[in-house]
């Protein structure tokens, strides 16, 4: 790999910058869910060792807290029509605003203005406002509950603009794994995918094992595909994401800390809500139900002792969020996962880091 991020100042985007292959962009999940391959990393001891999802129980112990984003991606592209001229627009309902209205981002998007009709099969719908961030405000002439029964039939699981699918509704296997086997509930637009690795078994023997699962739901948007565009990462803006966080998890947390017992955060959407909830004193607190927060170097994470996450893309928000936490490891750790053909992105593989605290 050619890391291209020696020189410049940690906000700098270059420094977040690296060469991957196409071919190793993963387009399909692995076999099984446990067969993806782990890099396991010690900030502490600054070691890599290599090995198999599957073994990760191998890595916890009695009184760990895991923390797992349980969002439930929904089916929300979807291929409608003008009305009057049957132009195809693609649209992704990123958000349920009232009974029937929905926010949506549209392609393409230049003819779409406020009272431009939409019909796809028997749903029929209106474009009735552009937003300031180009999206639209879409009232469809049902009920929240029919239009969401629709997606789940006639809708596209949202994969991310990398993985290349013909148009159209989802692949069987695409609904059934782009998906933790944990999802419950929320609306997210793409997956926490640190958590597709899991499988009930071993999420059995982690509990057989004592480690306690605490489940937190924040809605993935489309903040984690909005890619910077600045070429200082100071002037870039997250979207606001929201999630749920009640008192008897905060208390649950705090505990765990006051004994001295670890929290690993699955994935970064698990690790955003946990960062956000965390007061001056380092206390867990309940009741935001919301964030936008940026976690890029130098800013120092101290709500975890471990992250499960997936290689991210270049430059991404996601890696900066990995060089936060670790520094220039991050380069030693791609350099070893191109080498040795690690599967990269949402469908690849993952790295468990440690010790960060």
């Amino acid at each position: 790999m050619t890391c291209k991020a020696e020189t410049y100042p940690w906000w700098d985007i270059r420094a977040y910058d690296y060469d991957l292959p196409k071919e190793l962009i993963a387009q399909h999940p692995a076999v099984e869910r446990d067969q993806s391959r782990l890099i396991r990393y010690s900030l502490a001891k600054n070691t890599i060792k290599e090995g198999v999802f599957k073994d990760i129980v191998l890595y916890f112990k009695k009184g760990d807290v895991l923390v797992l984003n349980n969002c439930k991606v929904i089916p929300a592209r979807l291929y409608v029509k003008r009305a009057d001229t049957g132009t195809k627009i693609e649209l992704l309902l990123t958000k349920e605003e009232g009974e029937g209205e929905f926010i949506a981002t549209v392609r393409p998007g230049h003819s779409c203005k406020a009272g431009v009709k939409l019909v796809c099969g028997e749903l029929r719908g209106e474009f009735t406002e552009i937003l300031p961030d180009g999206q639209r405000r879409v009232r469809f002439e049902a009920s929240s509950a029919a239009v969401n029964a629709f997606l789940e039939k006639e809708g596209t699981v949202p994969l991310p603009p990398y993985i290349e699918r013909p148009k159209g509704p989802s692949e069987a296997s695409d609904r059934e794994r782009y998906q933790t086997v944990y999802a419950k509930s929320g609306r997210a637009v793409a997956a926490p995918t640190a958590g597709l690795h899991f499988t009930p078994e071993i999420l059995k023997a982690l509990k057989d094992l004592g480690v306690t699962l605490l489940e937190v739901t924040l809605d993935v948007g489309l903040g984690t595909f909005k890619p910077v565009k600045t070429n200082d990462i100071r002037q870039h803006e997250m979207h606001e994401e929201a999630f749920t966080f009640t008192p008897l998890q905060a208390e649950l947390l705090n505990k765990a800390r006051s004994e001295g017992r670890r929290i690993i955060a699955v994935g970064t959407t698990s690790l955003r809500v946990l960062e956000s909830c965390l007061d001056e004193e380092g206390k867990f607190r309940s009741g935001l139900l919301a964030t936008s927060i940026f976690i890029h170097p130098p800013l120092k994470v101290r709500s975890i002792d471990a992250l499960l996450t997936n290689f991210h893309l270049p430059k991404s928000t996601l890696l900066m969020l990995v060089a936060a936490l670790i520094g220039d490891a991050w380069k030693d750790i791609y350099q070893l996962a191109v080498k040795e053909r690690y599967r990269f992105f949402s469908y690849g593989d993952c790295m468990l880091l440690e010790d960060l605290r």
